[in-house]
């Protein structure tokens, strides 16, 4: 598979990458509030280890037993757990802390920024042309995601843990896109399965060194069965099905138009908050509609 294979054709059934995205976005929002009432509990790293342990005891055997471990002993690992370790583990501790220093919804708002990040990756290395189609609906999406925030709170938080979700949408869309050009014999199962283990490695030598930094170790005893269960669905859910679910997207779609559906995350972030005491927005609901009305428009038929 060459770079160019991430930029999509009439021929690779758009209408299941695109349901695996809106999967993907759904599941991946249901972590943020998730996360928050970790973080009240627990310090980011440890939220982020428990997260990654969680994810890579559930893909690798289910990868294993899936083929026989055919692709799991022929697997480059050295250059998957490579791309993992940056892509995976180095997003999701800047995404964490982001989260720690602001809320779910405003760094599932920032995230709005990752169609502007996976468009320029497909322009500088598989050779997308910047169409004005293509431009309308970046615009409509991104103006989407941040209508969504301001319904729901109305101002911006832009401080150490918002650059610091920035980053992390930086990272994650380069990994998700390494994953995919890096691995190129791999199912999207054995993809997610070897990056976020690199992901996991670097996560929990991080984890093991901070005590001697005098950094903040695992508090054991304050993690009890709601803490586990958050945890469990935290890492299986919103991390390894969901990446699981957009590598396909990417691979179907391209980087640059699978993040355009990151920007209904906060809207996804309103409907699961609503069991921890939000309010409905139908306004937040009109802008959820601009983000698809963008996502429409950016995949509309291209001239031959």
């Amino acid at each position: 598979m060459t770079t160019a294979t991430l930029v999509p054709s009439p021929g690779r059934a758009p209408l299941m990458a695109n349901a695996a995205c809106i999967g993907s976005m759904l599941i991946w929002a249901a972590g943020f509030p998730l996360a928050d009432e970790l973080l009240a509990v627990l310090p980011p790293v440890a939220v982020t280890a428990l997260r990654l342990a969680f994810a890579t005891a559930f893909l690798l055997p289910v990868w294993y037993l899936s083929d026989s471990g055919r692709e799991f002993r022929r697997a480059d690992w050295l250059r998957g757990l490579a791309v993992g370790g940056l892509g995976m583990g180095g997003g999701a501790l800047l995404l964490i802390y982001g989260q720690s220093r602001t809320d779910g919804i405003t760094t599932a708002v920032i995230a709005a920024t990752m169609p502007v990040v996976g468009i320029t990756l497909e322009c500088l290395f598989d050779g997308r042309r910047l169409t004005g189609r293509l431009v309308i609906g970046i615009l409509l999406s991104v103006a989407g995601g941040v209508a969504v925030y301001g319904a729901r709170m109305g101002h911006l938080n832009m401080g150490l843990g918002a650059a610091s979700a920035l980053a992390s949408v930086v990272v994650f869309t380069w990994g998700s896109r390494a994953s995919v050009t890096a691995l190129p014999g791999l199912s999207a199962l054995g993809r997610t399965a070897v990056t976020i283990t690199g992901g996991s490695v670097v996560v929990f030598l991080m984890q093991t060194v901070l005590p001697h930094l005098d950094g903040a170790s695992i508090p054991w005893d304050r993690i009890g069965a709601r803490e586990w269960s958050y945890a469990a669905i935290y890492g299986i859910g919103s991390m390894a099905i969901s990446q699981l679910l957009f590598l396909v997207g990417v691979a179907g779609l391209g980087i640059g138009l699978a993040t355009m559906h990151i920007n209904a995350a906060p809207f996804y972030v309103m409907l699961l908050s609503l069991a921890f005491g939000a309010d409905w927005s139908w306004s937040a609901v009109a802008a959820a509609a601009l983000v698809v009305l963008g996502v429409l428009i950016a995949q509309g038929r291209r001239a031959a």
